[in-house]
């Protein structure tokens, strides 16, 4: 099922609820300027055997609304968007598996509606307060490795105008420097899921919203040994933007937190790590569900 989702003024987010409708939900969060559609769709339809499986598009990206220049907004209001996605659904809990970007979404849900979080999986992203969510303060941080200069080289050009063959050249090689140096990359796969992006939004541009959008609120790391919902960080060891140790660090600083590494894997789901990457989130969700009592996900609560 597609639907939208309307937010306050008029921002609405395109959302695709499939899988079990009679088992508990499982809202998948995607990472920044990236919609529901970089979710391969045989990687949801495995998650979808054991769950309700939600995805949405973040705004400005997808089919959601794209506004950003008329209307700013921080990186922590994409949070409170997942909150909304719920609420529309009548979803009282859900298992949360944030990647990237994502992943960061999901520890600021984790601290300010815990109660709205069945299990947490985090994967390919760094610990609120350091990394891609360190707010430019003087703060003290540990010193961790930052993203591959390839990257940052790359991102310098995110929203040069480009003509539609050269938007999706750029993307494939986006997509070949995260995938990393072990697994091998497939162009013609990476080409594919963007030209069904670019066909599902009806334009190829890329205004980097979420690059801009303001980081206040995120240095946050201190906050996270309180978490006390299950949760589970996947380490991709080849990963270019979050190297290790950020997921060693972050499951630290959870501290009840359990880490599983996924040999291989960079930061992208290239079709070699989607079994293993989905059957530890699998496996997360049903030690949660197994020991929750029938149904708890049921009942909605309004917080909007």
């Amino acid at each position: 099922m597609e639907t939208f989702v309307q937010l306050d003024g008029d921002v609405r987010l395109w959302v695709c609820d499939e899988g079990r409708s009679d088992r508990s939900p499982l809202l998948l969060i995607m990472g920044a300027n990236a919609s529901a559609l970089a979710w391969p769709p045989e990687f949801v339809e495995q998650l979808g055997r054991q769950h309700r499986v939600i995805s949405y598009d973040h705004r400005d990206t997808g089919r959601s609304t794209w506004a950003f220049d008329e209307h700013p907004y921080a990186v922590a209001d994409l949070a409170e968007d997942a909150v909304a996605v719920l609420d529309a659904l009548g979803v009282a809990r859900a298992h949360l598996v944030g990647m990237s970007l994502g992943g960061i979404l999901v520890q600021l849900l984790l601290l300010d509606h815990p109660d709205r979080l069945l299990s947490a999986t985090v994967l390919c992203s760094c610990a609120l307060g350091v990394g891609a969510a360190a707010t430019g303060d003087s703060s003290p941080r540990p010193d961790l490795p930052g993203p591959d200069p390839r990257l940052l080289a790359l991102w310098e050009q995110m929203n040069e105008p480009r003509d539609r063959a050269a938007e999706l050249e750029w993307r494939v090689e986006h997509w070949r420097i995260l995938n990393g140096g072990v697994i091998d990359f497939d162009a013609d796969d990476f080409r594919r899921l963007e030209e069904r992006t670019i066909q599902h939004a009806g334009r190829y541009d890329n205004p980097a919203a979420h690059a801009r959008a303001d980081q206040r609120g995120l240095d946050r790391g201190a906050e996270l040994a309180r978490v006390s919902v299950p949760t589970l960080v996947i380490e991709a060891p080849e990963d270019p933007i979050n190297p290790p140790p950020h997921a060693a660090y972050l499951a630290e600083v959870i501290g009840s937190a359990r880490r599983v590494t996924i040999p291989g894997m960079g930061h992208a789901l290239s079709s070699p790590v989607l079994e293993p990457v989905a059957a530890a989130i699998l496996a997360h969700t049903a030690d949660v569900d197994a020991a929750a009592p029938p149904g708890n996900w049921t009942r909605a609560t309004r917080h909007r």
